[in-house]
């Protein structure tokens, strides 16, 4: 089965997205897997959907089943030179942060938070 960036454009304008991207389930990933999962009305709030990638397939969500299998995400988003990284993917598609290392929830947060489309959920919502 063929999976594409499609996958991902669905969100557009609904969700934000962010990627987990790893060579193998190793300790940045569950580190960052964590330190998403103990903030998850703040994700819900936010609208992020989280994207676990790795090399032969990809999930969404904290679920350890539903892993769906392709190359694609990986291939499309891995670093060049870490085994690790992480992507903020805002509502109009764009990415909007991007490290190797483990992205702590207040950067994330504040991240989105300082952005005009989320401001404006933000005074729509009080």
């Amino acid at each position: 089965m063929n999976v594409n960036a499609q996958d991902l454009s669905k969100h557009q304008w609904k969700d934000r997205l962010v990627l987990i991207i790893a060579e193998e389930k190793t300790e940045k990933f569950q580190q960052q897997l964590t330190e998403l999962q103990k903030h998850q009305q703040g994700l819900k709030e936010r609208k992020l959907v989280v994207y676990k990638i790795l090399p032969e397939k990809y999930s969404t969500g904290f679920e350890e089943e539903n892993w769906k299998s392709s190359t694609e995400l990986y291939k499309k988003y891995k670093a060049e030179k870490s085994n690790f990284r992480v992507i903020l993917i805002g509502l109009d598609g764009g990415e909007k942060l991007e490290q190797t290392e483990v992205l702590s929830i207040e950067k994330l947060f504040n991240t989105i938070d300082s952005m005009p489309m989320r401001q404006a959920e933000m005074r729509k919502n009080r």
